[in-house]
């Protein structure tokens, strides 16, 4: 019945004015059934965004027709009506921030469909306590982490309790545990309420929480079916530029090898198929020596050392913000470094510090040193030093300092601001390395925007607002490479891109390490990522340094680092699984390194 379909595209179209003439999306046909959760992946610049936008009239297509509860999105009667009942997430919460307090904020959208006074005090509290923030109800939200103001754009949505919720890659900058809790909230008002989902996501486990899933590859459904329906279909998958989940990549391995291990979703099922292949055999498992992780480097002339480092927001004010609280960190020359928290907890803080963003707190008494009191002992002062350059120095030459420390933000468009990609990029050389002809421009431009991956005369003349996501990503990382920094420092760089895009950054800086970048620091929510590409990293927790050490040492803690808000690798749920099981798996985490070591115990134990 047509009262059942909540969402109907029929031969749909769609183009960007403003783009180069090819639609971002073209024939798409699907319906959503009522009551019916969805996920939709796809590369970035597939049309999964201007699809969601689709559905809830904030644009209009071009060829085709949709269907929203049988009213027209492209009737502007009707989408008034269709907003009410389609609520959407974006990916930047920026985007959906409108008040200065956040119980405001979420009871926007409630207040602007009439709902009852003593009611949007309801939700404003149901919203709150769903996305785990009723403590900052009174917070301002440009106060707020990144992964913060995430949480309340989603309570503001979660407050009109619409028939329909699409999320565009919404829990792309949260914490596993603020992952786990909106997924959780999705999962359960889908469920219980009858709640139409529409998930556009980049996290493969959150699209396997979905009935269906469709795939969209260059503005086309490429694939449609149940989620094991589609990451069973692995080659494919990576025609369209995505990759084999990681738990499938590793089951794969372990085949090739000779184990007779299925395709398989989640670590529960591989670590059940890798025992049911000792049992069958009649093997005993032995164990494999214990991982020792490498020693601590010993670090050179571009070391990064940080001691006893506070800082406080809005200090001696009402919405004072203890952020870090005495930090001491060491990060030698040479290292490929990751730091890991909770949101909220101070990564970014202290990573701004690093070229000076943020200034130590002595900055501000004008470098003063801070008298003892009378009785009690001299106060400690935090103090930074990124190779030659002493931060704690009124006299410390901050530009020479910013030109080796180059930064890149949570949200890359928040450094793009040049009506050209060319201009964008080019920007560094004009502050640090004003002494450039203008072919040395040019050639240090290009090389830079081709090193990210980018066509240079496709991109160099566009505005960078026009640019997709996961390019934008890489018009940032190439406007600060391009002067050649000593250290790079990179706030969340794989959040939101697909996962062809993460392994295709992480690439691209493990090779600026190893040609020319001394160092390289990243701020990271994904465990599996810290867990592949790290040699050490750090786990800050309500602003204090709570353990440094080899990822692996670090993953051990398993327990620990839930309660922290965190997660570990799938390398290590797999570990901690078949360890209960007597089957000790000792690995650096590395997906290569578990399936090396597994195939080694397995073809070395003894039969039974």
């Amino acid at each position: 019945m047509e009262e059942e379909i909540a969402v109907r595209f029929s031969n749909v179209a769609f183009s960007y004015p403003e783009g180069d003439g090819a639609p971002a999306l073209r024939g798409i046909n699907f319906t959503v059934r009522r009551g019916e959760f969805l996920s939709v992946i796809g590369h970035n610049g597939s049309g999964k965004s201007t699809l969601a936008r689709l559905v809830n009239g904030l644009l209009v297509a071009s060829e085709g027709e949709i269907s929203v509860f049988g009213m027209n999105p492209a009737d502007d009667k009707a989408a008034r009506e269709i907003r009410k009942r389609v609520g959407i997430v974006f990916q930047n919460p920026d985007n959906q921030m409108v008040a200065s307090i956040v119980e405001d904020d979420v009871a926007f959208g409630p207040e602007n469909i009439c709902v009852p006074r003593e009611e949007i005090s309801k939700r404003i509290d149901w919203a709150l306590e769903a996305v785990g923030m009723s403590e900052f109800r009174h917070s301002t939200p440009t106060r707020l982490s990144g992964g913060q103001k995430q949480r309340i754009a989603i309570a503001g949505v979660l407050a009109v309790k619409p028939d329909i919720l699409i999320l565009d890659e919404s829990t792309a900058m949260l914490d596993p545990r603020g992952r786990r809790e909106v997924t959780d909230v999705v999962s359960r008002l889908n469920r219980e309420e009858g709640i139409t989902i529409i998930l556009i996501t980049h996290f493969m486990e959150e699209a396997l929480l979905a009935d269906r899933t469709i795939v969209l590859n260059r503005g086309e459904i490429a694939l449609s079916g149940t989620p094991e329906e589609i990451f069973g279909n692995g080659e494919l998958l990576e025609t369209f530029n995505l990759s084999l989940p990681r738990i499938t990549a590793i089951s794969r391995g372990l085949r090739a090898a000779g184990m007779d291990v299925k395709d398989v979703l989640r670590p529960e099922q591989l670590a059940a198929e890798i025992e049911r292949n000792f049992a069958k055999s009649g093997k005993i498992p032995c164990k494999n020596p214990p991982f020792l992780p490498p020693a601590e480097p010993a670090g050179g002339e571009w070391d990064i050392d940080i001691n006893h480092l506070s800082f406080t927001y809005s200090r001696k004010s009402p919405f004072a913000t203890r952020a870090l609280n005495d930090v001491t960190l060491r990060i030698a020359e040479g290292e490929f470094f990751g730091v890991i928290g909770h949101t909220g907890s101070g990564k970014s803080t202290l990573i701004q510090h690093l070229n000076a963003l943020i200034k130590l707190p002595q900055a501000q008494k004008h470098y003063k040193k801070p008298k003892a009191k009378k009785g009690k002992p001299a106060p400690v002062v935090s103090g930074i030093r990124v190779g030659r350059f002493d931060l704690s120095d009124r006299k410390c030459p901050f530009r020479e300092l910013r030109a080796s420390v180059g930064m890149v933000f949570q949200y890359p468009e928040y450094q793009l601001f040049a009506e050209s990609v060319f201009e964008d990029v080019a920007f560094a050389l004009k502050n640090f390395k004003k002494d450039l002809s203008r072919e040395e421009t040019e050639r240090y431009v290009r090389e830079s925007i081709e090193v990210v991956g980018l066509n240079y005369e496709e991109v160099k003349d566009k505005s960078p607002f026009d640019l997709s996501g996961g390019q934008k990503r890489r018009v940032a990382i190439a406007g600060v490479i391009v002067a050649k920094p000593e250290i790079l420092v990179l706030d969340e760089p794989a959040a939101g891109l697909d996962p062809a895009g993460k392994r295709e950054i992480m690439s691209l800086l493990h090779r600026l390490h190893g040609d020319w970048c001394k160092t390289v620091v990243i701020v990271s929510h994904d465990m599996d990522e810290v867990a592949e590409n790290c040699t050490r990293a750090a786990v800050i927790s309500d602003g204090k340094l709570w353990a440094c050490g080899h990822p692996a040492q670090l993953f051990s803690r398993a327990d620990e680092l839930v309660a922290l808000g965190l997660d570990v690798p799938l390398t290590a749920k797999i570990s901690a699984l078949l360890n209960k099981s007597g089957i000790e798996i000792n690995s650096d985490l590395t997906a290569e390194d578990f399936t090396r070591k597994t195939i080694e115990i397995y073809g070395g134990a003894p039969d039974a």
